[in-house]
């Protein structure tokens, strides 16, 4: 779709979703040396998407590349490396297309595990001397000088090894299996380049058996697992780990509903079980915790919101009253323990509710320290030696790129990579405000991220399309919510002169258990009302006539689009549904965390309540569905039931079907993505422009 828009900021989608990217590429994957003397990260410095391996070392503050496998490899869609792991003697390991290579100091490539094809999860032991992977579902180990790997756990058609974790010893390797003999198999049939095809997932839906999972110790030499048990093995692993010593495993578990949660701990010699913590919250709609060895190996460090938000407390042995370490109305997302030196370090939201910045305590509480300054989004990853950062950050008007940081006070951050290309900096990008705003249902405090053309003015004639919309979209980085490329539609859009808004929606992280609260049981209620109220704040601020405003989103994010058109008829002029989860039926059991179970009285009312299939009568104004038919996360099948409804009630809409696409419909091609998004870019270029 070109553009006729002759304005300097104009953009076309082939100039923003093409290959190389503006933007650039994103680095990803930082992983420290052992030492702490070189970091090592994926990343392609001329944006293009094959990844190579690129390190930084330390006493020389160069940055380098280590291979070369994408040279030439400048069009289509191919990811390169996607696994790194430190090997002895300074090699890196790195998994390509499934297979496992090792490249050395001087960028020599060879091939490391012979035989083993679909590997990845790679995890070197802490000394470097063997590398243990997951290959066809089954846990493998190999020496640091490669060869033919030694099977330590194996695998069958639905038992797999789902992850792992290093002893700190080297000796044993944690492991979680994942059993799903028992859940249900489905097959999609589906059409796609003139052939009739049929594709089989595993897939399970509420009130179905689900996947059932157990933690299990092995020797890394090869043994018999010793297998650690829970009460019921279909209870959610949030978490596990062993303790440095060896003596000990725990596992952070819940039941489906994620409103019984508990800790687990079990002697690795005898498998004995002790229930070490166990907390009930019939609130709970989000499973944020963590946990972590205190460094006496017998306490536990446990992140969660026990007391409204999510802080760390120490829970000092088996049934003890969990002793607060962070306290305030803000929240902490992850955390990262430096024993050596008594503390912890841990991202959290206290600055704005839309930055996430690292910050420091002492491993028993008082004041905290931040270390991150510039404000925006940082992702860290800590020398072994906790005293450098490396930090993907990125803002409201910067891609994402690595910092190397001092730990120390007042420690200046070092860029280390560049990724745009020159004419992104010869672009004016849109501006990006955040507006608070309450909600009208119970006076909450929420947050608006706005983008609007240069030169805006706040006449209140502008078109305003607000989306995507979805949960967690209130973030200080290049692009917002990321988990679709729409960046780039964003981008044209406000080059197009519309206003473009991501409201905060209940059931996101930072804001409190309280703040969650009105989720529960409320897909398509509490979510649609808080967007309202944002789109009343800014059309009554004059950012936006309030005819001429549109929503869309994908996903959960397409069932609050249908939701808003279905039940606010006339509020919206038009409405973009990618993949809408109509059918709360249809959804994963997890869901139930806000659906519900499927029993109680209230039983099935409270899911048909949840499900705009059965309130599309209410539609008025105009309405596209954007929908792939290989989607195993939200069926095509639900989409064709709303249209069979719409149609049935004479209801005017439109489809745009995606012939063999999944779930991620505007991430799969470049092609795709511009075919898609210009589609969705026409018709609200039709509906609100007129």
């Amino acid at each position: 779709m070109t553009s006729t828009n002759t304005s300097p900021d104009a953009l076309t989608l082939e100039m923003i979703y093409t290959e190389p990217s503006i933007i650039g590429t994103r680095p990803m994957v930082m992983t420290w040396s052992p030492d702490g003397s070189q970091l090592a990260f994926l990343w392609n410095d001329a944006g293009h998407t094959f990844r190579d391996i690129w390190v930084w070392d330390r006493a020389s503050g160069a940055t380098s590349r280590r291979t070369n496998l994408g040279a030439g490899q400048v069009s289509g869609e191919p990811k390169g490396i996607t696994e790194l792991a430190w090997l002895a003697g300074g090699r890196l390991a790195f998994a390509l297309d499934g297979e496992i290579l090792v490249v050395a100091a001087d960028g020599t490539v060879t091939p490391f595990a012979t035989g083993a094809h679909g590997a990845g999860a790679l995890a070197s032991s802490p000394d470097g001397s063997k590398l243990a992977f997951i290959a066809g579902g089954a846990l493998l180990q190999v020496g640091a000088s490669g060869g033919t790997p030694t099977r330590l756990v194996g695998s069958s058609a639905f038992v797999t090894v789902e992850s792992f974790q290093w002893a700190a010893a080297g000796d044993r390797i944690v492991f979680v299996e994942a059993d799903d003999t028992n859940t249900r198999k489905i097959e999609i049939a589906y059409d796609a380049r003139g052939e009739a095809r049929r594709d089989r997932f595993t897939r399970s839906f509420p009130g179905d058996l689900i996947t059932r999972r157990r933690v299990g110790i092995v020797s890394a030499a090869g043994s018999e697992a010793l297998w650690f048990d829970r009460p019921d093995a279909e209870d959610a692993i949030w978490d596990y780990g062993i303790s440095r010593d060896g003596s000990t495993v725990f596992i952070d578990s819940s039941d489906l509903s994620i409103k019984n949660h508990t800790i687990f701990t079990f002697d690795t010699r005898s498998a004995e079980r002790t229930v070490f913590y166990a907390f009930h919250d019939p609130i709970k709609i989000r499973p944020d915790w963590e946990v972590a060895f205190a460094p006496d190996d017998k306490s536990l460090f446990l992140l969660t919101d026990r007391d409204g938000f999510n802080h760390l407390y120490l829970i000092p042995e088996a049934g003890a009253e969990p002793e607060a370490i962070t306290e305030g109305e803000w929240e902490i997302a992850n955390f990262a323990l430096d024993r050596a030196n008594g503390e912890i370090y841990f991202t959290a939201n206290i600055a704005h509710p839309a930055q996430r910045h690292v910050y420091k305590v002492a491993l028993d509480g008082g004041d905290v320290t931040q270390i991150t300054q510039a404000p925006g989004i940082h992702v860290p990853a800590y020398a072994p030696g906790f005293d450098l950062l490396a930090d993907i950050f990125s803002d409201d008007m910067t891609p994402a790129e690595i910092f190397v940081q001092p730990l120390a006070e007042d420690g200046e951050p070092m860029q280390i990579t560049n990724s745009p290309l020159p004419a992104f900096a010869k672009r004016r990008w849109a501006e990006v405000r955040y507006v608070p705003f309450k909600s009208s249902v119970d006076g909450a405090e929420l947050m608006a991220r706005v983008m609007v053309p240069h030169g805006f003015e706040p006449h209140g004639r502008h078109p305003m399309i607000v989306g995507s919309v979805y949960s967690d979209g209130l973030l200080n980085q290049w692009g917002g919510r990321a988990a679709h490329p729409s960046w780039g539609i964003d981008q044209y859009l406000v080059s197009r002169g519309f206003v473009v808004v991501s409201p905060e929606i209940r059931g996101s992280f930072g804001r409190g258990r309280e703040w969650n609260r009105p989720m529960l049981h409320s897909y398509g209620t509490q979510d649609i009302e808080d967007i309202a109220d944002c789109v009343k704040t800014l059309t009554g601020l004059g950012y936006a006539d309030p005819k001429r405003v549109g929503i869309w989103g994908s996903s959960y994010g397409g069932l609050m689009t249908l939701m808003s058109l279905f039940k606010k008829p006339g509020f919206y002029a038009a409405g973009v549904a990618g993949a809408p989860a109509t059918n709360v039926w249809h959804a994963y059991p997890e869901q139930e965390w806000i659906m519900g179970p499927t029993h109680g009285a209230d039983y099935p009312q409270r899911y048909k309540d949840q499900s705009a299939l059965f309130h599309t009568a209410g539609l008025e104004d105009a309405l596209m569905i954007i929908h792939g038919t290989r989607d195993e996360v939200v069926l095509y099948a639900d989409t064709m039931a709303v249209v069979e409804r719409l149609t049935a009630q004479r209801k005017w809409f439109e489809l745009v079907t995606l012939p063999g696409t999944g779930h991620a419909w505007a991430n799969q091609d470049r092609t795709l993505t511009r075919f898609a998004y210009g589609k969705l870019a026409r018709f609200f270029e039709r509906e609100l422009k007129g």
